[in-house]
């Protein structure tokens, strides 16, 4: 070895400050983006595609970052690259420190998409692009650092970046936002993204000083044979297959399986996983090992996808394991593809690229064509086209397996349309259930379809379709609730469905966001008034609106969550009703006769809406005007925290008048909110009582009662005063929780008081 070389040698960088740099760099994207999330998304309601739509703009700011990276190689000298990366961090720290721009004005419900795109675009794209530029950047500075014989492979340094990204995305519900304040972390990142700033200076230091820095490009580089246009779109496509199946099975389990908090983390960190293992030098998973898995986990998860009443215990992992096996599978062939390390920007480009086309679909283009979540099936079929496809011959065995598959997935819908009918008008035969021996008919057809499908595993043509015929049948054969309707815009899927209620003179209308309820309705004229589940007489708000109503002529009420609108039915001549609701969707099922008729044929005096997030909406009316005021909005997951802060309580009791009664329908099944909320109604300086309202068998069945939590607040204590007295009202704890405040929430405590409470014998619950 010559001297000079030699010297090169001992100054070169370590790998571990290679890895280092794409770790911290991650971890730093990782930590802005539920940052960012709880900064901009809770103005939107914080619905799964509000999260979507999120990660679609973080997936493009990535692809951008990774063509400047891209581009950036183009200049022969590290020296020059480096010196050019620092002045570019440097011009998006301009935007620091980080906050929401209200460049693009209030939140639009009419043109969420738009917003919410340009608010992330302002706010954070610029440092959110040239971090995402990191990974690429490093290791093509790691490629031309070490030599060819040195056999250190720069694809590996995208393991540590992904395991960054893991470990940020973990840490934030976990550490990060029960033990910051929103100001402290908004402070404490625009402080990393400065210290990261001297760390890839310090990086890009030692590489100048190891020989590197001003060399010009190796030869290997310009001898590496070029790409063709059919491994780009190769390397697209498979990349934008594990994209749309996060963003999809994120969506389905939400909507169909569970409502439940930090559920979106979970797909999250398998798919960050998938890189992790793919990019590793010896997989954790080898390639022969997961075509095995995936096989089996992708057709048992079509066999029961439509099948929603399936237990969640058994759905949640069969959905989980399909999708990171799938993603799995798809990001090891794009590995098993890649490129010689001089063409690694490109190829980060073109992988990124996918990444932004799956997850646009799912974004943007599904909401507008799909009335459910088909996309994730859909997309979940077409991955089976990333297995190996093995020789052009069929041989018998595989072509008998093909025609069993489809006859079973074939033979589920002609039963279901056939035979049901007949079963269920008659279901008993001596001891054993003519239901139970169909329904077992159908699981024979289904699983003989999933077992044959598995059986030709090894041909990615017959697998395809076996599994796409499975889909079908599946769909076709799951039991359907009469008279039920889907509707689906950019805030979620609603579904309306009927189930029979005797005592209500039969059946009985709902809506539904996701798996949670939002009211419901009688379709027998006897009944269809009566305000039902959380708004019957005798729960909590019923008492509110029925005391109210005795003590005054006329009523001014305003109501945040419109649903089925049934506090219509409240409605007396004289009395006014404003709903503020941030869904368009809603207002027009709600309003339509032919679905709910509360707000057209119950309600009896004024009702009108207002299109918009509440807290801002709310804002704008005058002060001293409610007499009631509801804020309905916390019974689902995707709760607005912004709604329920002492800011926000405070304006609240504004709009009030002197006597008039806040009301906090508070029932959530995973959330504990009741000690927050009585926490911030002291702290907003109001007086408040608490009621767990928990239905007796016989107790307003002309309601349909369901369990309800509420807490009412009034300016001073001669508004609570005609409450005070019911022994269904108790005093507040305040101290049960830190009050919320615009500046701190913290959900993961609340999920864990909820936990507690649920593991608790002595619970009403």
């Amino acid at each position: 070895m010559t001297t000079l070389a030699l010297d090169a040698h001992r100054t070169r960088p370590r790998a571990a400050l290679f890895a280092l740099t794409v770790f911290a760099s991650a971890a730093l994207v990782f930590l802005v983006e539920p940052m960012v999330a709880k900064l901009v998304l809770p103005r939107l309601g914080g619905s799964p595609s509000v999260w979507n739509t999120s990660l679609a703009f973080f997936q493009a700011a990535l692809l951008a970052g990774y063509g400047y990276a891209h581009a950036l190689q183009r200049l022969r000298s590290l020296r020059a690259q480096a010196l050019l990366h620092g002045a570019v961090l440097l011009a998006a720290a301009l935007v620091l420190p980080l906050r929401i721009n209200e460049l693009v004005g209030p939140p639009s419900s009419s043109h969420p998409t738009l917003w919410l795109l340009g608010v992330l675009t302002v706010s954070i794209g610029a440092p959110f692009a040239v971090l995402s530029a990191t990974a690429p950047l490093v290791q093509a500075w790691h490629a031309r650092t070490f030599g060819e014989g040195e056999r250190k492979e720069p694809y590996v340094l995208y393991a540590a970046s992904n395991l960054g990204s893991l470990l940020a995305l973990l840490a934030y519900p976990l550490i990060v936002e029960p033990g910051l304040t929103l100001h402290a972390q908004r402070l404490g990142w625009s402080g990393g993204y400065l210290a990261f700033i001297l760390l890839i200076g310090g990086l890009a230091l030692s590489v100048a000083r190891a020989g590197a820095g001003s060399a010009p490009v190796r030869p290997e580089a310009v001898a590496a044979p070029p790409i063709a246009w059919r491994d780009r779109l190769i390397w697209v496509a498979l990349a934008a297959v594990p994209s749309s199946l996060m963003l999809g099975v994120t969506t389905y389990i939400t909507t169909d399986v569970a409502s439940a908090p930090f559920l979106w983390v979970l797909p999250l960190a398998l798919y960050l996983a998938t890189f992790i293992i793919a990019f590793q030098a010896r997989p954790a998973i080898p390639r022969d090992v997961t075509l095995v898995l995936q096989a089996v986990a992708v057709a048992a998860c079509a066999a029961i996808l439509p099948f929603t009443a399936n237990p969640f215990a058994i759905q949640l992992p069969i959905h989980l394991a399909a999708f990171f096996l799938t993603a799995l599978m798809c990001h090891q062939v794009l590995v098993a593809r890649r490129p010689d390390p001089a063409r690694l920007t490109e190829f980060y480009f073109w992988m990124s690229l996918g990444g932004v086309v799956g997850g646009s679909f799912n974004a943007f283009l599904a909401p507008v064509i799909f009335d459910n979540v088909w996309e994730y099936p859909l997309v979940l079929v077409l991955s089976c086209l990333a297995r190996p496809w093995g020789d052009e011959r069929i041989d018998r065995f595989s072509w008998a397996m093909l025609i069993l598959g489809v006859a079973g997935a074939v033979a589920t819908p002609i039963l279901n349309t056939f035979v049901a009918p007949h079963v269920y008008a008659r279901p008993f035969v001596g001891g054993f259930s003519q239901i139970d021996a169909f329904q077992l008919g159908v699981r024979v057809c289904l699983g003989t379809a999933a077992i044959a499908a598995f059986l030709v595993r090894g041909r990615a043509l017959l697998f395809f379709a076996v599994i796409a015929v499975l889909s079908i049948g599946a769909d076709a054969a799951a039991d359907r609730s009469s008279g039920a309707q889907n509707w689906r815009s950019f805030f979620g899927v609603l579904r309306q469905s009927e189930t029979e209620v005797p005592a209500l003179g039969g059946p009985v209308r709902m809506l539904a966001h996701g798996t949670t309820l939002h009211g419901a309705q009688a379709v027998d004229p006897r009944w269809r008034c009566n305000p039902l589940v959380y708004y019957a007489t005798s729960t909590p708000i019923g008492q509110v609106f029925l005391a109210e109503q005795r003590e005054k002529a006329a009523l001014r009420i305003g109501a945040v969550g419109l649903g089925t609108g049934s506090v219509s039915a409240y409605l007396r001549p004289g009395d006014r009703l404003t709903f503020f609701e941030i869904d368009p969707l809603v207002i027009r099922v709600s309003s339509d006769p032919n679905h709910f008729s509360y707000t057209t044929r119950c309600a009896e005096g004024q009702v009108d809406y207002v299109l918009g997030d509440a807290r801002l909406t709310l804002a704008g009316q005058p002060s001293d005007i409610f007499d009631i005021l509801l804020i309905d909005a916390f019974s689902s997951d995707a709760v607005p925290t912004h709604l329920l802060t002492v800011q926000a309580v405070r304006g609240y009791l504004t709009h009030l008048k002197p006597d008039g009664v806040l009301i906090l329908h508070l029932s959530n099944r995973n959330l504990d909110l009741n000690g927050p909320a009585q926490a911030v109604a002291r702290a907003a300086g109001g007086v408040a009582l608490i009621q767990h309202y928990r239905p007796t068998p016989r107790q307003d069945l002309g309601g349909w009662p369901s369990p309800e939590d509420a807490v009412i607040i009034a300016r001073s204590p001669a508004g609570l005063a005609r409450f005070e007295h019911d022994p269904r009202w108790q005093p507040t704890d305040p101290n049960t929780a830190r009050p919320w405040t615009d500046d701190y929430t913290n959900l993961f405590g609340a999920l864990l008081r909820r936990l507690k409470e649920k593991m608790d014998p002595n619970s009403e619950d």
